[in-house]
């Protein structure tokens, strides 16, 4: 078809092709066209020319219509076998669901209505048994925080009666007047029954007021909660030494020297104990090498 056309392009033109061919031309060519006694072509061509047009758009045109048979037709087969697709798969899905159905059937479930209420009991039972274990485990952690809850508020507690406690002993060490020392140290007994040293230090307090049989109850009180306590041992020695009761003094005196040594030195200096100073058992506690030699 393309043969054809150049053919006829060809013949319609043959100046212009001669004028392409030749590689120079000539200076009078526009005289040599004006000068043309006949036309360059004849009506043999132009009839030949024509039907070789029409020839050629016939062609185009039955080419054109191929064309278009030939893209429906693949449409056409592409939709059918989307189509068959779609179909296979609803089909091989119903084949499945009536598979299922049928097994299902031969277990004992008759029915859709029994599977979905099976169903529903595995999953109540399920979401049951997690929320008792979720339960369980809330459970256990409340408890832990409430331990922790309690252990924190036991410590605060702790850590504001310790500091009550300092600042009563701070009190106790500044006062002067043995009256409010004893006032004090009743505080500090108050937060603290079983305070030893409270007890002691009161005692020294009572001696102070020239109460001796005072003193010795809140000693023997001390020695209640610490037997091996050294400066309870040490008070009663002065408060028997105020009740004129030079022999347990001493007893009580030999005791606390032997758990602590530093009140063999307190025994000339203290003067709760100088009723004992002429006893003669008081020298044999400030010089036990000087007695064992004689």
């Amino acid at each position: 078809m393309f043969g054809r056309l150049t053919l006829v392009l060809l013949l319609l033109c043959p100046l212009c092709v001669g004028a392409e061919t030749d590689e120079t031309l000539p200076a009078d060519f526009e005289q040599q066209v004006e000068t043309l006694d006949a036309p360059v072509y004849s009506p043999f061509i132009e009839r030949y020319v024509l039907d070789e047009l029409k020839q050629l758009r016939t062609e185009m045109a039955a080419q054109r219509h191929e064309m278009t048979q030939q893209i429906v037709d693949r449409e056409i087969n592409a939709v059918d076998k989307a189509v068959s697709y779609a179909t296979n798969t609803v089909t091989y899905f119903f084949y499945l669901i009536a598979g299922a159905t049928s097994i299902l059937v031969l277990v004992g479930w008759t029915s859709i209505r029994e599977i979905r209420e099976r169903v529903h009991s595995l999953a109540d039972e399920e979401i049951s048994k997690l929320v008792s274990e979720y339960e369980r485990r809330l459970h256990a952690i409340e408890q832990q925080l409430n331990q922790k809850t309690q252990h924190i508020e036991e410590n605060r507690e702790e850590i504001e009666r310790t500091q009550g406690l300092q600042s009563l002993w701070l009190r106790a060490a500044q006062e002067n007047s043995a009256a409010h020392k004893i006032g004090i140290y009743d505080q500090i007994l108050k937060i603290k029954r079983d305070d030893v040293e409270a007890l002691t230090y009161k005692a020294d307090a009572v001696l102070e007021l020239g109460e001796p049989q005072w003193a010795s109850n809140l000693c023997h009180q001390a020695l209640l909660v610490d037997p091996e306590n050294s400066h309870a041992f040490y008070q009663l020695a002065c408060a028997h030494t105020g009740m004129e009761q030079y022999e347990e003094a001493i007893h009580y005196l030999s005791e606390a020297i032997q758990r602590s040594e530093s009140y063999r030195d307190e025994i000339t200096n203290d003067k709760a104990l100088a009723a004992l100073q002429s006893h003669p058992g008081v020298q044999k506690l400030i010089n036990p090498n000087s007695a064992t030699a004689d």
